[in-house]
């Protein structure tokens, strides 16, 4: 799931949709209002065109094409597994985990409560300004996608530097806080398992800081009228470390799986893990530099992977909910690169160094187009 980021209007040359879309924008009741409206057919600025090559085909999910890691098994067990899954797909399900079902019930029903308020409730929270640290809207890239897509998002910074909280709903206020506490107990297990996989200490990925900056972005899925016509979200890497989701019992979300997308099912009480970009490359710390890879691909040199996935329309009447924790550096001064343990004259490293600030900005200045930036960044590119 990707989280947003500041506007950066880059909209195509077209005043009749640029006015359809600050039209849309400016009245502040999102894709939900437009549902609400008993609106029969999308508005065009929502209509994907047709791709010039044709759609890879879909094809049912299962317990055999997406992992499912049971915690519950022998750590040694676990660890196997959860290596397997993030060197093969980079994505995968969890269960007999420690988070209460309860607490993943609370955070996904208090999402769906805030979206399910009157339109008057909600727009006072309808912003693109992040740097309040809480935003609600649809699609960050709204002004800059060559089509919008079917949902509404809330998304909250929750580190290193707290939200300004008058701007967080207050019907998933206490929820929101609660479950942070929870997806920093997991994502630390988590963390340790990919490390011990890895073959370095399983504090290494903490000692980063990998943790310690976390966003949430909040969807919520209406149902579309036309959802052949458009997409829920489109495809794409997540740019951090580690992606955190939780979500109803709705279908909808799918993974790049070769040439084909495959249905991840959703399977009550389990959490769904995803290998973001920075990982992908594991990094080294160099002190006083402003970077970090955004692509978990880059932490591990590429041991690791980070998957391109994407959200259908929602052609149901009842709305699909998800919430997305991404964990990535806190300490945004220095800069990363695969981590010396992992690099030899055998393997040597497929990343360079960058900055955190240079890649977080190419990722924001572009829409979310199933193009992963970590290709830029690769050692065979320099030449």
């Amino acid at each position: 799931m990707a989280n947003s980021g500041p506007l950066n209007p880059n909209p195509v040359p077209n005043s009749d949709r640029l006015e359809q879309l600050k039209q849309f924008d400016e009245s502040k009741i999102g894709v939900k209002g437009l549902v609400d409206k008993g609106l029969t057919t999308i508005p065009s600025f929502f209509i994907h065109s047709e791709e010039p090559n044709p759609e890879p085909k879909t094809r049912p999910g299962n317990n055999h094409s997406i992992p499912v890691v049971d915690f519950s098994a022998p750590r040694e067990t676990v660890v196997e597994q959860v290596h397997r899954a993030s060197t093969s797909l980079g994505f995968f399900q969890i269960i007999n985990h420690s988070v209460p079902v309860s607490a993943i019930n609370r955070i996904v029903g208090s999402i769906k409560s805030f979206n399910e308020q009157n339109d008057e409730l909600k727009m006072k929270y309808y912003s693109r300004d992040i740097t309040r640290g809480a935003a609600y809207s649809t699609n960050f890239d709204l002004y800059n996608s060559k089509a919008a897509s079917w949902r509404d998002t809330l998304q909250v910074r929750l580190t290193p530097t707290p939200p300004d909280w008058e701007y967080v709903p207050e019907v998933c206020r206490e929820a929101i806080v609660e479950w942070d506490k929870e997806v920093v107990k997991i994502g630390e297990e988590l963390m340790g398992l990919l490390c011990e996989g890895l073959g370095v200490e399983k504090d290494r990925l903490k000692e980063l800081s990998c943790l310690d900056g976390r966003v949430m972005a909040a969807h919520y899925y209406p149902y579309c009228p036309q959802p052949e016509l458009t997409k829920g979200l489109t495809p794409h890497t997540d740019p951090g470390v580690l992606t955190v989701l939780v979500q109803n019992e709705m279908t909808g979300l799918q993974v790049k799986f070769g040439e084909e997308w495959v249905d991840l099912k959703p399977i009550p009480g389990a959490i769904v893990i995803n290998i973001g970009d920075i990982l992908q490359d594991k990094v080294r710390p160099i002190p006083k530099l402003l970077t970090f890879r955004s692509k978990t691909l880059i932490i591990s040199n590429d041991e690791y992977k980070s998957v391109v996935h994407r959200v259908l329309a929602n052609p149901f009447q009842e709305p699909r909910v998800s919430v997305a924790i991404f964990l990535n550096p806190g300490q945004r001064e220095n800069s990363f690169g695969p981590l010396p343990e992992l690099i030899s004259d055998e393997k040597p490293a497929v990343y360079r160094d960058f900055m955190y600030k240079d890649y977080m900005g190419r990722f924001f200045s572009k829409e979310l187009d199933g193009k992963t930036l970590t290709n830029y960044y690769r050692v065979s590119n320099q030449m």
